[in-house]
């Protein structure tokens, strides 16, 4: 049991690691936190994580390897992801001026628009390559028997946490952690983020405008990778 439990919490761990530094899922969830609330960025959460259980679930059946295979396909998605997020930041940078006139505050949880999180995080994510490629290496990784080094694969400081938490694969505990920790995050964000804007009065719109250069940046760097892979 004790094993059991610590193979969870270290599932959890890997979780949030993972979810937690910046890019343009969080950038997503930020916006719709402080825009339209908790419910909204819980939801938009939710659409990453959606797109996480389905590539988890191609990859152990060894269907996600045909993107990994066809250089000019993967060209393609990460071109689509790129105008994705491009369009996106756009959004946000129409969220800001929304939040301007609303004083800064979200709308309610009967604001209709509070399910397009989940469509716009979901999508961004199924067409993200790199989210593939995670699970075609480590995630599927993760119910084979073996090691894994949880906290080398976070992003940005992974080397400096090398050989912190390694931990024994091929437990279901394992993956049942990581997804618990993803949801641990999805949850907690927005609460934190919705918890500043009751303390500042012009959050809302610092975080949408910070969410659409996140955004920005990142669709520059994915048009680039596509335009290099194809010439």
């Amino acid at each position: 049991m004790t094993s059991l439990l610590a193979t969870l919490s270290a599932g959890i761990v890997f979780g949030v690691a993972l979810a937690a530094p910046p890019g343009p899922m969080n950038a997503i969830i930020a916006e719709e936190s402080v825009v339209r609330g908790w419910l909204a960025g819980f939801k938009a959460g939710l659409g990453a994580m959606s797109a996480d259980a389905i590539f988890f679930v191609l990859a152990a059946l060894g269907v996600v390897a045909f993107v990994e295979r066809f250089p000019l396909l993967r060209a393609g998605m990460v071109g689509v992801g790129g105008v994705l997020m491009l369009y996106f930041a756009y959004g946000a940078v129409s969220d800001i001026q929304s939040s301007f006139r609303a004083g800064g505050g979200a709308t309610d949880d009967s604001d209709p628009r509070i399910g397009t999180g989940f469509r716009k995080a979901f999508v961004l994510a199924l067409t993200n390559p790199y989210q593939i490629l995670f699970w075609l290496t480590i995630g599927v990784g993760l119910l084979e028997p073996g090691r894994l080094d949880v906290l080398a694969y976070t992003p940005y400081v992974g080397a400096d946490l090398a050989g912190l938490l390694v931990v024994q694969t091929g437990s279901p505990a394992l993956i049942v952690g990581f997804f618990l920790g993803i949801v641990v995050w999805i949850t907690g964000f927005p609460a934190a983020l919705r918890a500043a804007q009751r303390r500042v009065a012009t959050f809302a719109p610092l975080v949408a405008g910070a969410s659409a250069l996140v955004l920005a940046g990142f669709g520059v760097l994915f048009l680039v990778d596509a335009v290099r892979t194809l010439v």
